[in-house]
């Protein structure tokens, strides 16, 4: 789904015009964006939050020549979902989607 699929689902859902959604989802986006700057975690109950975690420096390989390529530190953006995200997509996806032989498959070997 895009953004303005989003859009166009919040708009019918809440009778706001297409511009008032898309001022809400900006600034609801500028403000996760703002929190993780200054290091703050955002959380949703149930849902669940958005947050950084540091990443060391690494050593990469260039895939091509197969040289060895310094990968700098960094501090990454992650979601962590929450029990009642991961319950309803465990649940529609167990009783929909999922096929059978893919459900608890053990690695052999």
């Amino acid at each position: 789904m895009k953004q303005t699929d989003v859009v166009e689902r919040m708009k019918e859902k809440t009778r706001f015009s297409t511009r008032e959604v898309e001022l809400f989802l900006k600034e609801f986006k500028e403000l996760i964006y703002e929190a993780l700057e200054n290091g703050e975690k955002v959380q949703f109950l149930g849902f669940g939050g958005f947050e950084t975690k540091p990443r060391a420096e690494r050593v990469g390989r260039n895939p091509r020549t197969k040289e060895e390529i310094a990968i700098p530190a960094s501090i990454a953006p992650v979601f962590k979902p929450g029990k009642e995200f991961k319950d309803r997509v465990n649940k529609k996806n167990l009783n929909n989607k999922i096929p059978k032989e893919n459900v608890n498959k053990e690695k052999v070997g």
